[in-house]
């Protein structure tokens, strides 16, 4: 799609809420072939705000992407998925932003597939020899997806497999650590073998203290995980 995209005279850009370090890391770890802007304070967000191009939602709970020891990883929060296209005189092609809900995984899932993006952008610059040729896209709000969430329990099940069912832990990326797919493929697979594990303890070992001590779990991990529950955002009436 990359090579589609600039055969065609375009060019593309990853702006992201991340420190430049990190955005540098990622463009490497994952050759992603464009560039990727590191936008920590939303100057670009803001700009485009301003110029009525896009405007993204804002998460301002950083609590849980903050790197361990520090306050802030985020001065001003992170914003939330957006796809932007302009023309060479910034008439809008194309915008979409990421709504999100407990659907979508606050957010985490759910993007405009390349393909629907693209034949989307070539037919807003094939109208320019129409009479609507100034008129920028509109928001869409009904795109062609390349996935859709999982249930909320699972997610916040598979959050707390990935930290060794001690606390939830999220799947962010590590430069240099294992992939989120592989994260999440190895919390899968904790999560059979951790209820395994309980079943042969209630049948091996007195079921009071068995019963006892899940009750505990289950009483020490509540807080954690409402805390993680309320960290992703769900604002499904926007």
């Amino acid at each position: 799609m990359i090579e589609k995209i600039r055969a065609a005279g375009g060019e593309i850009y990853a702006i992201t809420s991340e420190p430049q370090r990190l955005a540098d890391a990622a463009e490497k770890d994952w050759a992603l072939g464009f560039e990727s802007v590191g936008d920590p304070h939303h100057e670009i967000s803001n700009t485009c705000v301003e110029r009525g191009l896009l405007e993204l939602i804002v998460n301002t709970k950083t609590e849980l992407t903050a790197p361990e020891g520090t306050i802030f990883s985020h001065p001003k929060g992170y914003f939330q998925p957006g796809v932007l296209a302009l023309d060479s005189n910034a008439r809008v092609l194309y915008r979409w932003r990421s709504i999100p809900t407990r659907n979508n995984i606050g957010g985490a899932v759910a993007r405009p597939t390349a393909d629907y993006v693209f034949d989307s952008v070539s037919k807003a610059l094939a109208s320019a020899t129409s009479d609507t040729a100034a008129a920028d896209a509109e928001l869409d709000t009904n795109p062609e997806l390349d996935s859709r969430g999982i249930p909320w329990p699972l997610f916040m099940s598979l959050l707390v497999a990935n930290g060794w069912f001690t606390k939830p832990q999220t799947f962010g990326y590590q430069p240099g650590g294992p992939s989120t797919n592989q994260k999440i493929t190895n919390a899968a697979i904790r999560i059979p073998i951790f209820v395994g594990a309980w079943a042969i303890a209630f049948a091996t070992l007195p079921t009071l203290w068995v019963g006892v001590a899940l009750v505990g779990w289950a009483a020490w991990l509540t807080p954690k995980v409402r805390f993680f529950n309320d960290q992703f955002q769900n604002v499904p009436n926007v």
